[in-house]
This record gives C-alpha cells, sequence and structure tokens, in this order.
C-alpha cells in the first residue's frame, strides 16, 4: 500500500536566538546537501546501470533451458541408461511431492509465496554484515535469488553478485509463476555427488523416483542443499542425518510437521539405496551399442545428446536381456572349468606362474544376441563376460571364422540354382590348391568317409567333405553373393574353404543373416534405435525397417526346412533333447579349425538367436571336441527354452509357398519314383529342380536292386 503523505499543522514556536535574529539556514549549506544528495543518487543510479550492463536478457530469462541428460528406454518401457554431461532429469512440478516442497520452503525460504523476488528486511541485514567485513559472510537471498546462481552467476564471492542476483530474482519473478520457479530450482540446483535435480537425487541416494521419496527422504535431499560435500550422506552419514533432522524440525516450525511425526521420523536410519548413474545396469554391451550409434547421429540431428534432453527408444526388451543374462549364468562356469581342465591349459599355467594372468588368458568370451528376424529389432545383446573388465562388444566389433555355421549360406546357393535336396555328392576326400599354391585335404569332423550322400543328409550331419565339393561345383563367388545379399559385410575369400567358414564374420551380421530364413526369404537388417524425441516430446528420428528380398519364398522354405533337420535330428538335437524345446526351428552349429570358435545360431517363427563362445586370442583352443554342438548350444536352448515358456508370442508356424512340393524320388535314376523303386527318399522341389519323368530303371518288380530301405 501506498503511505499517506502527513500535512505539518503544529504550531509549536521556533526558539530565538539571544541575539533576536531567527537562524535560517544559509543558501550555501542547501546547495551542498542538495549537491550530495544529486551526487548520491547519481552515483547509486550510476552504480546500478554499471551492475545491471550484464544482466541476463528477458529472451534468456523465458528460454532457460538447462542440460539434461538423454534418457533411453526399453521396449517394454524401462530407463536403461541416462547419457549425461550433468546428471539432470527434468520433472514438472505436478509431479514433485508436497513434502519435497514443503521442506525446501521451510530451510530456505519461508515468506516465499508472499514476496516479489527480494526480502528487503533480509537482503539488508545481510548487506551491512557483509559490508562490515568486505566480503560475503551472510545470505538473506530468497529461493528465486539462488537460483539466479546456477542459472547465470555461479558462486563467485563478490558484494556486486548479490545485487545481480536481487535484480535479476525481480525479472524472474515477473516471468514466472511462483511453482514454476520452484520447480525449475528444484531441477536446476546440484545435489552432490554427480545428481543435479530432485529426479536425479532420489535416484542417486534411494534407488527411486521423486514420486517415492518419503519425507524423511525429501527432508535429507533438501538438506544437501545447504552444503553437497559437507552434508554428503556418502561420505559424513552422522553430518548429512543431524541436517536431515535440522530439515525437519523446521518443517514443525512451519506446520508442515506435528511434533509428534518429527520425533517419529527423526529416529529412522539414512537407508540410502546408491545408484551410480554411470553403470550402465542394463544390458551394458547394447547400451553402449547405442550411445555410439547417437555419437554418429547427434550431428546430422543437430542435437548434443549428452545435454539436450533427448528420449531414445529403443529395440531392447529387457525381458529377453533377462532371459539371455540368466542363461549365460547357468553354462558359462561349466563350461570355463572345462577349457581350463585341458592339459594344454594345465602347462600353460605352470610355465606363465602367474594366476591372474592365466585367468585373463584363458577367459572364456560370449557373444550372445537376439533379434526378432520380421523387423530387425534388437531384443537383447551380451558382448562379453564383464562390461566392467572389458567394453570390447563381440557382438557388434569381433571378426571370428564361423566355421560350418556359413554352410547355409552355401546349401542356400545350391537350391537356389537348381540343386535339390536329394541331389547327392560323395562324402570322400579331396585335395584343393590353395591360393599360395599349397595343398589343401579337408576332412570331416569326425574324420568319416562315405558313398553318394544327399544334401539335406550332409547339411544334417554338417559333413566337411560333401560341402567342399558342392561349392566347387556352384563356385565360391555365387556363394559370396548370397551372403553378401543376406547382410554380411565382412571381407569373403571366394575359395573352396569358404564352405567351412574359413571367412571371418561379424556374429551379429550372422545372427541377423539367419533371420532371412525365419522371414520368407526377406532380410531386414538389425535395428537398435527406433526413434528419438526431442525435450518437448518431437520425433526427430525415426528408424523404419527396411527389408530387403534376398530369397526367393521357394528357396528360403527348402533350405529352412533343410536347417530344422539339423534341429531335429542332426548336430542341433540337444536342443531339443536336452532342453525340451519343441516349437519349430531350424539352426546350424560351427566350430572351426583346433577348437577355436563354437557357434550355434537358430531360428523360429518369431525369433532369431545366436551364440560365440572362445577367447579374445584366437590362437587359444577351447578344447578338444568343444565343438559348437557342445559349447555354444546349450546357451542358445537354455534361453529359447525359457522365452518360449515365459512370453506369448504370435506368429507361431512358418510361411509356405505353393510353389514347393514334396516328392518320392528314386536315388538312381534321380527321377520320380515308381512302385518298384526301393532305393527313394521323400524331399521338396520347386518349379526348376523338380523331377518331371518316372524312373526308367525300375519299370518291374524284378527290376532294379532290392531289399533297399527308403530313407528320409
Amino acid at each position: 500500500m501506498k503511505r499517506k503523505k502527513r500535512t505539518a499543522t503544529s504550531t509549536t514556536t521556533a526558539r530565538v536566538p539571544a541575539t533576536g535574529t531567527v537562524a535560517r539556514p544559509s543558501s550555501g549549506k542547501k546547495w551542498l546537501v542538495w549537491t550530495l544528495l544529486s551526487a548520491v543518487v547519481l552515483a547509486g543510479a550510476a552504480f546500478l546501470a554499471w551492475v545491471s550492463r550484464d544482466l541476463p536478457s528477458l529472451a534468456r530469462l523465458e528460454q532457460i533451458e538447462p542440460a539434461i541428460a538423454t534418457q533411453v528406454y526399453s521396449a517394454d518401457g524401462e530407463l536403461i541408461h541416462s547419457f549425461f554431461t550433468s546428471n539432470r532429469t527434468y520433472t514438472p512440478f505436478e509431479k514433485i511431492p508436497p513434502h519435497v516442497i514443503q521442506a525446501l520452503i521451510s530451510m530456505e525460504d519461508r515468506d516465499f509465496y508472499n514476496h516479489w523476488g527480494i526480502n528487503l528486511a533480509g537482503i539488508l541485514r545481510a548487506l551491512l554484515v557483509d559490508i562490515r567485513h568486505m566480503s560475503i559472510v551472510q545470505g538473506g537471498g530468497t529461493l528465486t535469488m539462488q537460483l539466479t546462481r546456477p542459472l547465470f552467476f555461479g558462486r563467485e564471492q563478490k558484494l556486486t553478485r548479490k545485487i545481480k542476483e536481487a535484480l535479476t530474482a525481480i525479472r524472474i519473478e515477473k516471468t514466472y509463476s511462483k511453482n514454476e520457479i520452484l520447480e525449475m530450482y528444484l531441477n536446476i540446483n546440484s545435489f552432490g555427488n554427480n545428481a543435479f535435480g530432485i529426479q536425479a537425487a532420489a535416484k542417486r541416494y534411494f534407488n527411486k523416483d521423486v514420486q517415492d521419496l518419503t519425507i524423511e527422504e525429501a527432508a535429507l535431499l533438501i538438506g544437501l542443499l545447504k552444503g553437497t560435500s559437507w552434508y554428503s550422506p556418502i561420505r559424513h552419514p552422522e553430518r548429512a542425518l543431524r541436517q536431515r533432522n535440522i530439515v525437519m524440525s523446521t518443517m514443525v516450525a512451519t506446520g508442515y510437521l506435528t511434533r509428534a511425526q518429527y520425533d517419529s521420523l527423526k529416529q529412522i536410519p539414512l537407508n540410502l539405496d546408491l545408484y551410480d548413474p554411470n553403470k550402465m545396469h542394463v544390458a551394458p554391451y547394447f547400451t553402449e551399442y547405442v550411445r555410439r550409434q547417437l555419437n554418429r547421429l547427434q550431428d546430422s540431428l543437430g542435437v548434443n545428446i549428452y545435454e539436450d534432453g533427448l528420449r531414445v527408444y529403443t529395440t531392447l526388451d529387457t525381458r529377453f536381456q533377462k532371459y539371455m543374462e540368466r542363461a549365460i549364468r547357468l553354462h558359462i562356469d561349466q563350461l570355463q572349468e572345462q577349457v581350463r581342465a585341458q592339459k594344454d591349459f594345465r602347462d600353460l599355467k605352470d610355465e606363465i606362474q602367474d594366476t591372474t594372468a592365466f585367468q585373463e588368458m584363458t577367459t572364456v568370451e560370449i557373444a550372445f544376441t537376439a533379434i526378432n528376424p520380421h523387423n530387425g529389432h534388437i531384443l537383447a545383446m551380451v558382448g562379453g563376460r564383464d562390461f566392467d573388465k572389458s567394453k570390447f562388444n563381440r557382438v557388434t566389433q569381433a571378426k571370428r571364422q564361423p566355421g560350418s555355421a556359413f554352410k547355409p549360406f552355401l546349401y542356400t546357393a545350391a537350391i537356389d540354382n537348381g540343386f535339390s535336396p536329394a541331389d547327392q555328392f560323395y562324402n570322400q576326400p579331396t585335395v584343393e590348391i590353395n591360393a599360395d599354391g599349397t595343398r589343401w585335404t579337408p576332412e570331416n569332423y569326425d574324420h568319416s568317409v562315405g558313398g553318394l550322400t544327399t544334401l539335406r543328409e550332409a547339411l544334417r550331419r554338417s559333413l566337411n567333405l560333401v560341402a567342399v565339393r558342392l561349392i566347387n561345383e556352384i563356385n565360391p563367388r555365387t556363394v559370396v553373393k548370397y551372403a553378401r545379399a543376406m547382410g554380411i559385410t565382412t571381407p569373403i575369400r571366394p575359395f573352396s574353404s569358404l564352405a567351412l567358414g574359413s571367412s571371418e564374420v561379424i556374429p551379429l551380421e550372422l545372427v541377423s543373416a539367419y533371420g532371412t530364413f525365419a522371414n520368407n526369404g526377406l532380410h531386414v537388417p538389425p535395428i537398435s534405435i527406433e526413434r528419438i524425441e526431442d525435450r518437448g516430446g518431437n520425433i526427430i528420428y525415426q528408424n523404419v525397417p527396411r527389408p530387403n528380398v534376398a530369397l526367393s519364398p521357394e528357396t528360403t522354405q527348402i533350405i529352412r526346412d533343410m536347417m530344422q533337420t539339423v534341429v531335429d535330428r542332426g548336430t542341433g538335437y540337444a536342443v531339443r533333447r536336452d532342453f525340451k524345446f519343441y516349437v519349430p526351428a531350424g539352426g546350424k552349429t560351427g566350430t572351426t579349425n583346433n577348437y577355436t570358435d563354437a557357434w550355434f545360431v537358430g531360428y523360429t517363427p518369431d525369433l532369431v538367436a545366436g551364440v560365440w563362445v572362445g577367447m579374445d586370442d584366437p590362437k587359444l583352443s577351447l578344447g578338444p571336441r568343444m565343438s559348437g554342438s557342445r559349447a555354444a548350444l546349450p546357451f542358445w536352448g537354455e534361453f529359447m527354452k525359457t522365452a518360449y515358456d515365459s512370453i506369448p508370442f504370435i506368429h507361431g508356424k512358418f510361411a509356405e509357398s505353393p510353389g514347393v512340393f514334396k516328392l518320392e524320388v528314386c536315388l538312381d535314376s534321380h527321377k520320380l519314383a515308381t512302385a518298384y523303386c526301393t532305393n527313394t527318399v521323400t524331399d521338396l522341389f520347386t518349379e526348376k529342380n523338380q523331377p518331371t519323368e518316372k524312373c526308367d530303371i525300375h519299370t518291374g518288380y524284378n527290376s532294379g536292386s532290392r531289399g533297399r530301405k527308403k530313407r528320409f
């Protein structure tokens, strides 16, 4: 209110000096007084103008955007990590519990809702003390003034700073509502230990969201604002506890708590549940893979992924991730023990006589990932045994020989170029000439040999001798073309040894390529980021699946059916036998020379997953007989069984093509079997490779060989 001017009505007579003349102030003195007053006013105005010269502009006040962490979410809605320079998650006022606001006002500014940015009485008291000491030794600032420090002025210890704070606080109060100021205050200030804002603090100290803070937890966090290092509950828990109770006692004084509530709450211990925001807690290899992609995207999107408060929605499903990590825990220790127990490693341990070095050298590593073959979404990823010890992601960065896990590309090329699963090749030794002129004599895994063998049987048993003969028949460069079409980008050497997986591949690409068989011939490149939103919720990046036609539906159905034979009664049979996993599935084992690498990659109508195990040093062996079926397959079987027992899937079965026919053929004539053929097989054919004529060898009951069993 404006105070009214009082009128002079007094009749008191002026005292007369002894001389009898009236005392009047001289004109010179009047002039001096007015000059001094004018000088003070002008000096004050000049000082204020000087102080105000670098105050924040109105535009800056209206666009306060502090650095906010980018949040990364899983496909099932879980926050899996944040990327930041300042660990801050902005929380709107309506999501902040009332007792957090009450604790703040009680402790920092009880007149907050009654002032207009400055508290004159408090400031004058503080200024007198500061002037006397010629430094800032006492506060007096309001919440709004305190807010100006992290926003504009920092904590520079100068007298002029307080004046700047006051002037800016007044402008802030004109620009924002009281609740908006409280919202900014609680979101911008540091709470220590790399926690900026109340949400980050709630997560850092109690591993919960701000909405779930109790009264005593809120009081602890508000108490930190007086000195984040001095009252740190991590380094100084006793001080933090005393400060927390002081905050609650102020809440009693301001009427927000009763004395009985305070007496009860002050007995509660700190009960910290510390959360390290820098540590990747969920799917660390996947999360780091996402971070690297964001780094590549930020320039084209015009954003800073560490400060712009983006929301990144990924393809990871935390349920699949949990089942994958569980499968690894159940089987990795036993495998590790078996590997270190081999004689070569026992001798190595005696040789180096350093237990730590020996363990690091002989650690069995793993690359394991699962993808939705229909949209390319990466659902789970484990790139190694321990992310804290090794950030190297073996799913996305390692290049290892796939061994027989490469054979499906060879058989795909054969089927697509006119061969059928019933075509036969000799399972006999062959001598190959390498590019350098040396001789190479491949062998089967079990050193066996045999006679004519169908392609289906050769794939089922993973016969190397048949594979080498087949690749020479169709040309290694043809196989390279199909591997490329299905997503393999690493250099592929077009030699006969390619049939046995001699060229290195990246596990993620190999698993993605197998997804082509589950997706009816369409290859969808793997995707980890589905979309990105800015802090306002606007979509700034959308990753749309881009399927490529890699194979015809007919070829896909036949090769997929051949790979189902591998799982049903071939080298992948342990999936059925040991894990009781009976969902329709195809897959392939892989083992490299000297048992250096072990693989199993397989798929169902809904899911494709692949496992590689080995040691980082490719010169070290997993040990004798550590094949893909023994070393890698158990992880796959455990994961798939758990996933299908726990998550409802919707596809259910593989697509079939009307262009694929099931026919019985005579293996002697390679024509349609008659009633008199005894050496027959029933298999799948297309119009390109189906026989159209009946067997002309077995035309009567007495013709041809008798007594031979039919085999499938």
